[in-house]
């Protein structure tokens, strides 16, 4: 057996020492039984892990919902286990026969933990340093839902006060989103955020000295954290005690996030695979786990094995659970006495619904006007702004840019910053030049819910961004990406800031939707679309990216069809000016729309009946059914040209064999946008002269 230290302040027996053992044993022959996992983090962690969901985290495995409940997140995903079998011990629902199907088709336990699949797990972890800045946003998040419902409460009064609890371990640290989300939640001053980093020294290439040499306390230090450093037994093991005080100290703070160290031995206390590389990644052997059970007083010829004992001791989480809750409930319905209208708020928004009259304040521009499509998105945030409380969101660093400010007197920024408008209640976040971090929070804040968020960037560095978007959309997640200067539009700013493949790229991210409005009537309905898309119900929400230009475009009549993701914008005429059968379709988007409608007014006097369809969103419209898309998009039309200031990998399937594209398959140059747009094909002329062509081919 393991050492088993009691203290006062920790109440820590036999039967808890024991179950802390027991978890080791089954992280071990869950990999042992599948052949592949990591075993060794699972093993070392499980003092700490079972510390926070026996003893320190306030939680319900009866209601894992429960919006009163601590938020854990596994930031080093890989050690899925750590979290598998303290939700089993606790009583989530998954049990022995899950962690008998660890990473095997259709069960509970996949290799990482995934949101929404296996109950209790708060985020879809596994890209190291993705649930450290997920943990930030939901600590921020925390605090904008305080602001909206709780304001005035004494701190660690309210009934929406509760932690962020997230273990990470070297790689995460490694990895620079992690840098990112902390230098963020260190100015924040996000107290109610607690980081255990798993310092173990091991990753997958060995002793972690072959890549890191810094202090990360002290670099945690500069971030403006609370840092503590929680010492091993005599044994190597993790001491229970002091990770509690360290834990409990953590919660204390209130002023800044708390970064814990807890040195650990991977592996441990396997006689040979401790502290080794290929503890990290690889099953232990069985002459390795049965040693393992010897040294912890198992039988090493039994698989899986729980006492009765630990089970039923384990399982007491229930009962604590409800008791939590219910005092929670009690706190809950006072507020509610008190606070009738923002408990209003709080049932309407946690519903997911809208306030009564919200599409009234959306505005509707004038025809005829060139705006850009950053402007008008900017005009729709500053109007809703006034009538959806829960709507908030900023930039990395370009909100002047990217018009993604809110409010202008009004920033989310911790008591104490100096800046005018200074609020940690605020509606505008200032993300800083963090854009793979914003995107993470973004998810973190989404997953935490009862906020509606939205970050904006130039298009180009969404490269900086896409495991995160990848993973918002693999969790079906209601964020919203507003990137700007969407293509060589941006003019002399040049080739690196001019995004070329990043719109078909970002459209092979299955779930992700694209919106790329071609002026200011479609932006606002666009938005509109988007906040009508949100919903609770897992599987059928959906991050959504904002492609908008920087340089004015036409504006033409609102088309509510353009909800459809693809519309007719302007029919095919014959001669007497009546609608007439299309020649020829033209299908644009975004700022290159305008370039169709020019085309067809050149085919169009040359007696070619020309259909302009603007399709802002490719997924849209393939959600429609087949009747609607055939009337956009009729299949006896061959001739066809698509028009992209972009690779035209998009629109090989709706132009077909006799279509044509006109598209930028190099880099841009820096010049003037007009320049640029007419010196590599995106005239009317040139849409008009590929419309010909295909017409030629169709006709063969």
């Amino acid at each position: 057996m393991s050492t088993k230290p009691t203290t006062t302040d920790l109440q820590w027996t036999e039967l808890d020492q024991r179950a802390v053992d027991t978890v080791r044993v089954l992280a071990a022959d869950a990999v042992q039984k599948v052949g592949n996992g990591h075993p060794g983090t699972a093993m070392s962690l499980a003092p700490a892990a079972y510390t926070l969901f026996q003893k320190v985290m306030r939680h319900d495995p009866a209601d894992a919902d429960w919006a009163g409940r601590d938020r854990f997140v596994l930031s080093a995903g890989h050690t899925s286990l750590t979290l598998y079998i303290q939700l089993y011990l606790a009583g989530y629902g998954l049990e022995l026969d899950d962690l008998k199907a660890f990473r095997t088709w259709g069960s509970k336990t996949p290799g990482h933990p995934e949101y929404g699949h296996t109950t209790g797990v708060e985020t879809t972890t596994g890209p190291l340093g993705q649930g450290v800045a997920n943990a930030v946003g939901m600590a921020m998040a925390s605090r904008y839902e305080r602001g909206l419902f709780d304001p005035d409460a004494a701190p660690g009064t309210s009934p929406f006060d509760h932690m962020v609890w997230a273990v990470a371990g070297d790689g995460c640290l490694q990895e620079g989103i992690s840098a990112e989300a902390s230098s963020l939640a260190g100015h924040q001053k996000l107290g109610n955020l607690v980081l255990l980093w798993d310092d173990n020294h091991i990753s997958i290439e060995g002793d972690t000295e072959t890549a890191v040499s810094e202090d990360t306390l002290k670099r945690y230090e500069a971030y403006g954290w609370h840092v503590q450093r929680v010492e091993q037994l005599p044994s190597g093991d993790l001491d229970p005690a002091g990770l509690f005080a360290a834990l409990q100290a953590a919660k204390a703070e209130t002023g800044r996030p708390s970064f814990i160290a807890a040195r650990s031995i991977i592996a441990w206390p396997a006689p040979h695979a401790q502290n080794t590389e290929a503890s990290h990644g690889s099953a232990l052997g069985a002459e390795e786990v049965a040693a393992t059970k010897r040294v912890l007083g198992f039988d090493p010829e039994k698989s899986f094995e729980v006492s009765d004992e630990v089970i039923a001791h384990t399982r007491e989480a229930l009962d604590r659970g409800r008791e939590a809750k219910g005092e929670w409930e009690k706190s809950f319905a006072a507020w509610r006495t008190a606070n009738p209208e923002r408990a209003a708020d709080f049932d309407r928004i946690s519903a997911g619904e809208l306030p009564a009259g919200w599409e009234d304040r959306l505005p509707v521009f004038e025809p005829g006007k060139g705006v850009a499509t950053r402007a008008a998105s900017g005009k729709v945030l500053q109007a809703l702004g006034e009538i959806i409380p829960e709507l908030w969101g900023g930039s990395a660093d370009l909100a002047g840019s990217n018009n993604t400010t809110i409010d202008k007197t009004s920033s989310f920024l911790p008591a104490g910053n100096p800046l005018p408008g200074a609020d940690p209640y605020g509606r505008t976040i200032h993300f800083g030049i963090r854009e793979h971090a914003m995107a993470a929070a973004m998810n973190g804040i989404a997953l935490h819910g009862n906020t509606r968020i939205y970050g904006g960037t130039f298009l180009v560095f969404s490269d900086y961004m896409r495991n995160a978007v990848r993973l918002s959309a693999l969790m079906h997640l209601p964020v919203t990406y507003v990137w700007t200067h969407d293509s060589i539009g941006l003019g002399e700013d040049g080739p690196t800031h001019q995004p070329v493949e990043h719109l078909a790229s970002l459209r092979a991210i299955p779930g992700l939707n694209i919106v790329r409005p071609a002026d200011a009537n479609e932006t606002s309905i666009a938005w509109r679309e988007i906040l009508r898309r949100y919903t609770k119900v897992f599987g059928k929400g959906a991050p959504h990216g904002l492609a908008l230009t920087r340089q004015g475009v036409p504006t033409y009549e609102a088309n509510e069809d353009a909800a459809k993701g693809g519309y007719v914008l302007f029919e095919a005429e014959g001669s007497d000016g009546r609608s007439a059968e299309p020649q020829v379709l033209l299908i644009g988007t975004g700022s290159e729309v305008h370039l169709a409608v020019e085309a067809r007014e050149e085919l169009q006097a040359a007696g070619i009946p020309t259909r302009v369809v603007s399709m802002p969103s490719v997924e849209w419209f393939e959600e429609q059914n087949q009747a609607y898309k055939d009337s956009v998009l009729p299949p006896s039309v061959k001739a066809r040209v698509a028009v992209e200031a972009g690779i035209g990998l998009t629109w090989y399937r709706y132009v077909g064999d006799a279509g044509r594209i006109v598209s930028l398959e190099h880099f841009g140059a820096s010049a003037d946008a007009k320049v640029l747009f007419r010196e590599f094909g995106f005239t009317g002329e040139h849409v008009a002269a590929a419309a010909r062509e295909s017409l030629a081919a169709a006709t063969r």
